[in-house]
């Protein structure tokens, strides 16, 4: 006859059940877990999920998933938020504490009795916040989340069973919400990318072809964006055989918004040349449509002139942009004054109409803020003079062989440092007989 198993035993069989049961519990729970979120990329899926099958397996009212800022490094944003009970069910407030509390330790929390917790002295918790429980994400010992849970809907509060199970499917989860994480923003870069390459594309239609052929005139331009899109904008306007309108500009902003931009201003330009306005009355309808048509942030700088082939006079106005270089033949270059606001900025912008008369041999360049605050190794930067001496060093050459050598004298002064402006360069040059 067997003797009935002592007490000890007895406790040592439920001990085991009721460590089974708990074992089988977990594997349950990770198991659904598992089949839920496994081929799933979409991150906020993923975490309610996660944040849905814990508060039924440690029965809790309400839990967050916190994900570590990139950015700072250092903060935690809160990206899902999740209640277990009625749409009347109010979200919590997440003390910073609590979360620095876990990036500190990097290991569960349990807190039963929030307001009488010395770990937390001087914090002020939410009336409604009986017991919390947080552990943390972590991927190879770098914390990369936390999963809290609230109330206990025991009033007995969580346990640590209750803290193991959580553990775990934080620990089983973590590489999931990261995989996903990693996915979107690769997915965000891609779609940046492409915005760029179709700001890059609109930017390039923009620009024009070839030079226009103006008899007696030898003109040229070119730009060279600083990254994949830029700011940067030039144009010849030639309808009339007797006049050639040529622009260069400097868009706010970068990417698609520049670029519409951009499109927006050439519209704008193109328009009043072929009305064959003057330049300070073009600049100004060109302000206002500019204003009315684009956010209060947005703005452009603008020199437009207009070249009198018969007359050899070119009008110009000039919208906040750096004032172009004046080189006569057989003399010093000099820089030429007078200008206005930018364009875009305030309506009742008004703007001055000055001329020059070009020789034979006279060159005019015009160009955007790239070429003089480009800038060296040191940080200092290329400078009106340095292109003066270009100019005046190449002057006799072809005006497409002056802006080469403008472009290439910056960027061999600048070397390998990184160049925030683009460059441009637009070249009208008299021929001479």
């Amino acid at each position: 006859m067997v003797p009935p198993p002592t007490e000890d035993a007895v406790r040592r069989l439920q001990e085991e059940n009721e460590r089974l049961k708990r074992a089988v519990q977990e594997l349950s729970v990770l198991n659904e877990l598992a089949s839920e979120i496994g081929a799933s990329l979409d991150s906020e899926h993923i975490m309610s999920t996660i944040i849905r099958r814990s508060l039924r397996s440690v029965r809790a009212e309400q839990g967050v998933i916190s994900l570590v800022d990139r950015e700072s490094g250092d903060e935690m944003r809160t990206l899902v938020r999740t209640a277990a009970l009625s749409d009347d069910e109010h979200s919590f407030h997440l003390e910073s504490s609590l979360l620095g509390w876990v990036h500190l330790n990097k290991r569960p929390l349990i807190v039963n009795d929030p307001r009488n917790d010395a770990r937390f002295r001087g914090v002020v918790w939410e009336d409604t916040i009986r017991s919390v429980l947080c552990v943390p994400l972590l991927i190879k010992s770098e914390l990369t989340g936390a999963l809290t849970v609230y109330n206990k809907l025991d009033d007995d509060g969580f346990t640590e069973g209750d803290q193991r199970l959580l553990a775990i499917v934080a620990a089983q989860s973590a590489q999931v919400v990261e995989n996903a994480r990693l996915y979107e923003e690769e997915q965000a870069f891609r779609r940046v990318q492409e915005e760029l390459a179709l700001a890059a594309d609109i930017q390039m239609a923009l620009l024009p072809d070839s030079a226009p052929e103006v008899p007696g005139y030898d003109i040229a331009g070119a730009t060279v964006p600083a990254q994949q899109v830029g700011g940067d904008y030039f144009d010849f306007v030639h309808e009339d055989p007797d006049a050639l309108a040529f622009c260069v500009g400097d868009v706010s902003g970068k990417g698609l918004t520049a670029s519409l931009l951009m499109a927006n201003l050439q519209a704008t330009i193109r328009s009043q040349a072929l009305m064959q306005l003057e330049p300070a009355e073009c600049l100004t309808l060109a302000n206002r449509l500019l204003l009315k048509s684009t956010d209060p942030d947005k703005f452009a700088t603008l020199f437009y002139g207009v070249l009198d082939t018969r007359g050899h006079r070119i009008a110009y106005a000039n919208a906040g942009h750096f004032p172009p270089l004046f080189a006569p033949a057989g003399e010093e270059p000099s820089y030429l004054g007078s200008g206005g606001l930018v364009l875009g900025f305030v309506e009742r912008a008004e703007y001055e109409e000055s001329s020059l008369e070009l020789a034979p041999g006279d060159v005019l360049v015009v160009y955007s803020d790239g070429i003089t605050e480009a800038v060296n190794a040191v940080d200092e930067q290329f400078e009106e003079e340095r292109l003066a001496a270009v100019v005046a060093e190449h002057r006799n050459a072809p005006a497409a062989s002056i802006v080469e050598q403008i472009m290439e004298t910056v960027r061999a002064y600048a070397g390998d440092s990184e160049q925030s402006d683009d460059m441009t360069v637009v070249v009208v040059k008299r021929e001479k007989p």
